[in-house]
């Protein structure tokens, strides 16, 4: 693992703010992202990071991330963890604000970033020997399931856009990683996916035995990101036990069967 600079979006809670933590107690120094300065700046009180508030869906916003990275010494690697989803409907009656949003956030700002980003991470490789990209996707971007039509179309799309980025990349020292998630119950994820309607949330969760947590997906991450140099995890799919596929989820405790 090198001491250069990780950049972690969508850092202001969930999964990105669980890398934030579990990064910075392994020594290393991050630059959080996210459009939240409050969430950042207690992030950065209680870990020591450094933040830049920025919204991945401006160009001018990332330019300034860029501007601020370069200033303070550039990034050996990036972790794109910013996303989400909006509303669970069918395709015949899903919104379409809802998937542009979507893709918006998921695809576009995931290759802004990582363009603009791509100039340092090469800087860091030549250096140190190695740089990363790491991009949380999510089961949903490998099998679609009734509900997630627009967010499955966004993560498969994101997961090619990785996929792709690996084999231009060939060749160079930077690797790229999918983190894939299936099951994680954080904070805001359903919230926001259903409009605040709490309940709806919680009901996704229901009777599920141990769903994963933040904390178990920012260990997927930073193991990816201190693997030996020459180790590059193409594709880590995460998900709780009690999950076995996106549409089979078992229901109360986990019992031998006989």
């Amino acid at each position: 693992m090198t001491d250069t600079r990780v950049v972690v979006t969508g850092a202001s809670s969930g999964i990105g703010a669980a890398t934030v933590r579990l990064l910075r107690a392994h020594g290393r120094p991050v630059t959080a992202v996210a459009r939240r300065e409050d969430r950042l700046r207690s992030l950065a009180e209680e870990t020591g990071c450094e933040v830049v508030v920025a919204d991945l869906t401006s160009d001018d916003d990332v330019a300034r991330l860029v501007a601020e990275l370069e200033a303070g010494g550039g990034a050996g690697a990036l972790v794109n963890n910013a996303g989400g989803a909006r509303g669970a409907d069918s395709v015949e009656h899903g919104s379409i604000d809802d998937w542009r949003w979507m893709y918006e956030v998921n695809v576009i700002a995931t290759k802004r970033v990582t363009s603009a980003l791509l100039p340092m991470l090469r800087d860091a490789a030549e250096a140190s020997g190695v740089a990363d990209i790491v991009t949380v996707t999510s089961t949903a971007a490998q099998v679609g399931y009734e509900g997630g039509g627009g967010y499955n179309a966004a993560k498969f799309a994101e997961r090619a856009l990785v996929n792709v980025l690996r084999l231009e990349l060939a060749g160079e020292p930077i690797r790229v990683v999918d983190i894939a998630p299936g099951m994680v119950r954080t904070e805001e994820f359903s919230l926001k996916r259903f409009g605040g309607d709490q309940a709806r949330a919680d009901a996704v969760y229901l009777d599920v035995p141990d769903p994963l947590s933040a904390d178990d997906v920012a260990e997927a991450i930073v193991h990816a990101l201190e693997l030996p140099p020459h180790v590059n995890l193409d594709l880590v799919t995460v998900r709780p036990l009690a999950q076995a596929a996106a549409h089979k989820v078992a229901k109360g405790p986990l019992t031998v069967k006989r």
